[in-house]
């Protein structure tokens, strides 16, 4: 147990009813946790209200709650504070409760739209391989040094992210990598952590169901680096032309890579083949299994944050070339019959075109590509005729299907997409809802040398539809399909 204004330390308060001098069990935001003696946070969440629960959660025995508005009735016994902002409440009482783990080991946030989960994992594996006790908290999975714990959310909640590092510093954690998104940071999920460092990758079209705007999407990735100390460092992808916004008002050291522009950490893409890439780095080079301009910047940016963070140059290269693909990021698979299939998670406008320039730039030209690609349901919908119009104009066929519904209609999703194809590509495109369906058409179509794309899912087990999940992984379903062909 803990003293209650030992937790509260560095929270605004803006009035208090009751003892802060209390010992209390545990933080809890969902109602339904709450035991005798714990602390209930009463979050506006997107769906529901915790000020609506805060008198289930004295009922449970809370002993301390904390709320932007006070309830009518005050109950004898229990404190009441009142705060300007329940998340942001949330994450510092969060970090004090396990003792501000992220103070006690080198947390590096990676942001941007696309590409996080590659550079998280690889950093991750990168500094694994160079004898480090390492942490990783992204989209696919949380690693606490060799544990695996399975992750929903590509940032979890700050209760989540503190007893994950509270258990990296138990076994000696020296680094951890974590994606951040805009999500999280909007809702407060990085606050009261404690960043080493902080790397931008790229920002493009995405979000814009919950963020409204480009410029809000944009400044909410920013707030990531105006939050960062002195002692920490910033690296951007100045190729982007968002990356220099994102050092404005930055108090951290400030570093930029590039493949374009002049920048402190550069890369030439020397040779690109399907089973990999040489890269020149500082004047050294590097074969990379890791193929595509995309990937030459996540490579870049892995290159660039092992050498801030102290990695001797030469052996960071020795041991880049060692890593493997994420799983659902460029997977490919080649078939008897001498088919490729590619599994990618290019879920956003710019993430698929990147993937069909990879493609296209490797082919001979006598290959057919077959894209298969759908978009999700209850998410931005804008994008949905940006992807369509992007896989018909750059497949010899484009096969529009689902990806997670959700809880709205498929056939409507598609729809969507369809709106974006332009006349003289609507030949190229059929729509099969069912996405096993699909699948299999593209592997029926396809002929010696072709390639497959499968995109959206990536390293997605599931399909979700109207909140129920089943078992689908688009690797498995695609390689399954190619090999009962032969």
């Amino acid at each position: 147990m803990k003293l209650l204004k030992d937790i509260l330390y560095g929270v605004s308060l803006s009035a208090v009813s009751g003892d802060t001098n209390v010992l209390v069990n545990q933080i809890h935001f969902d109602s339904r946790k709450v035991e005798m003696d714990d602390v209930f946070v009463a979050v506006r969440g997107t769906i529901t209200d915790g000020h609506e629960y805060i008198q289930k959660a004295v009922e449970s025995g809370a002993k301390a709650i904390v709320c932007e508005e006070l309830p009518e009735l005050l109950i004898n016994g229990v404190t009441y504070i009142k705060v300007s902002d329940c998340n942001s409440a949330l994450a510092i009482m969060a970090a004090n409760f396990f003792d501000n783990p992220s103070k006690n080991l080198k947390l590096v946030g990676v942001t941007g739209t696309n590409g996080k989960t590659t550079v998280t994992t690889l950093l991750y594996n990168l500094f694994k391989k160079a004898g480090y006790k390492v942490g990783l908290i992204s989209t696919i999975k949380v690693m606490v040094g060799d544990k695996e714990h399975p992750t929903s959310h590509t940032t979890p909640d700050v209760m989540t992210i503190n007893t994950y590092l509270s258990q990296m510093n138990q076994i000696g954690v020296e680094f951890c990598f974590m994606e951040v998104s805009s999500h999280g940071i909007h809702q407060k999920r990085a606050e009261g952590l404690h960043f080493a460092g902080a790397i931008f990758t790229n920002l493009s079209h995405d979000h814009l169901d919950y963020h409204k705007t480009f410029a809000e999407y944009r400044d909410t990735k920013k707030r990531l680096f105006d939050g960062l100390p002195k002692s920490a460092f910033a690296l951007v992808n100045i190729d982007d032309k968002n990356g220099l916004v994102m050092l404005q008002n930055t108090k951290s050291k400030k570093y930029t890579y590039a493949l374009k522009s002049y920048a402190d950490y550069r890369a030439q893409i020397l040779e690109k083949q399907f089973n990999g890439q040489l890269l020149k780095l500082d004047d050294n080079e590097l074969w990379s299994k890791l193929i595509g301009d995309f990937n030459a910047y996540n490579l870049l940016a892995i290159y660039a944050t092992a050498d801030i963070l102290g990695l001797e140059k030469m052996e960071t290269l020795r041991l880049m070339s060692e890593l493997e693909n994420v799983d659902g990021r460029f997977q490919y698979y080649i078939s008897k019959d001498k088919i490729t299939a590619i599994v990618d998670y290019a879920h956003t406008p710019d993430a698929l075109k990147n993937v069909l320039v990879t493609i296209n730039a490797l082919r001979t030209g006598n290959e057919n590509v077959i894209t298969v690609v759908g978009c999700g349901g209850d998410r931005d919908k804008s994008k949905r005729p940006v992807m369509g119009h992007i896989a018909s104009e750059m497949s010899n066929q484009a096969i529009f299907t689902s990806d997670n519904p959700r809880t709205e209609s498929p056939e409507a999703i598609i729809a969507d997409m369809e709106a974006g194809v332009e006349a003289q590509n609507t030949k190229k495109v059929l729509s099969i809802e069912n996405r096993r369906q699909a699948i299999r058409t593209a592997c029926k179509l396809a002929m010696t040398n072709d390639i497959i794309l499968v995109a959206g899912k990536g390293h997605e087990t599931y399909q979700e539809t109207n909140g129920v999940r089943v078992d689908f992984d688009d690797f498995k379903e695609v390689k399954e399909a190619l090999d009962s062909q032969n």
